[in-house]
């Protein structure tokens, strides 16, 4: 997210059946006071409040639109990269954050048959499964709930996994992404879009790569949203489910503090009609898992013909 959501991040910190699932894990639940793991994870410090981010997921499936003109163009734009490929895709995972508009757009892109539909929070799933895809050509659909922090699916059983604004809430981004690759069939694609700024940007291809995916590729969008004010945007916010999850977070916010903050935010990025813009930066990340049949890099120094056999034939290149 760019400047003017960032801001607005500021403002919210002042205040199974299925034969792919792996059978149920238990998993203990960390400090909120340090947001350190209690056990096996060998004190690792944790920047999310994982819990909190489900309640707010629970909250999201209630307070969510029924369409939603930012959420949609993002899972549209990370959709249409399936039409730029040639496979199919039978099986899918879908997970978390606007998975629900990842279903409702998909109208048959990649060629799935059957989708699992996963989400930490168990109101958004059954939320999903309430909820009728009016396309008509809705493939075999499963609804699992299960963190992205520990992905409950077995290893090489899925041809495509989709993350669409949901995985920039974990705390080991690059083990969430790994675990995303091991559960791809080999030639399975990882498709992901993330709220992020410029640090994550440049550190997007280098995420992918890490996580062991092939053919990485990355790109971004920016997109601006116009609200009444900023209360509006929080709404927003909180409907998508984007509300702040830090661990170090301020959780009182005093409706004096609230009401004087939007009106700084207002001053600041208020526009001549009295609307205020926010804008949204967002990182699409596309990864294959490894196979024979993939396009390769050749090795260094096996070109058949030299750069000065080049030069000899179209003349020195000119400063």
């Amino acid at each position: 997210m760019a400047s003017s959501a960032a801001a607005a991040r500021r403002l919210l910190l002042l205040r199974h059946r299925h034969g792919h699932l792996l059978p149920k894990r238990h998993f203990s639940s960390s400090s909120a006071a340090d947001g350190l793991d209690d056990g096996g994870g060998g004190g690792r410090v944790k920047i999310f409040d994982r819990d909190l981010k489900r309640r707010h997921r629970d909250r999201a499936a209630w307070a969510m639109r029924e369409t939603d003109g930012l959420v949609d163009a993002v899972a549209e734009n990370l959709l249409d990269r399936l039409e730029d490929c040639r496979k199919a895709f039978p099986s899918a995972l879908c997970l978390g954050g606007s998975a629900g508009a990842v279903r409702r757009l998909l109208r048959g892109r990649g060629g799935i048959e059957r989708l699992i539909m996963m989400d930490m929070s168990a109101d958004m799933v059954k939320k999903w499964r309430e909820s009728e895809n009016s396309s008509g050509d809705e493939p075999e659909t499963h609804f699992v709930v299960g963190d992205e922090e520990f992905l409950p699916i077995k290893e090489s059983s899925q041809d495509l996994i989709i993350s669409c604004l949901g995985l920039h809430w974990t705390n080991d981004l690059p083990g969430a992404m790994i675990q995303c690759r091991l559960a791809l069939q080999p030639d399975g694609l990882f498709l992901a879009a993330i709220l992020g700024g410029e640090t994550l940007k440049s550190v997007a291809g280098n995420l992918l790569t890490r996580a062991g995916f092939t053919l990485p590729g990355v790109d971004v969008d920016q997109y601006t949203v116009k609200y009444n004010n900023a209360f509006e945007l929080v709404e927003h916010l909180r409907a998508m489910g984007e509300t702040n999850a830090l661990f170090q977070r301020n959780p009182v916010l005093k409706r004096d503090t609230a009401l004087a903050t939007a009106a700084i935010y207002q001053s600041m990025f208020g526009l001549e009609d009295g609307s205020i813009p926010a804008t949204f930066q967002v990182i699409y990340m596309t990864g294959w898992r490894e196979h024979p049949s993939q396009q390769k890099a050749k090795r260094r120094g096996s070109a058949a013909i030299s750069f000065s056999d080049i030069q000899k034939q179209f003349g020195p290149s000119e400063n």
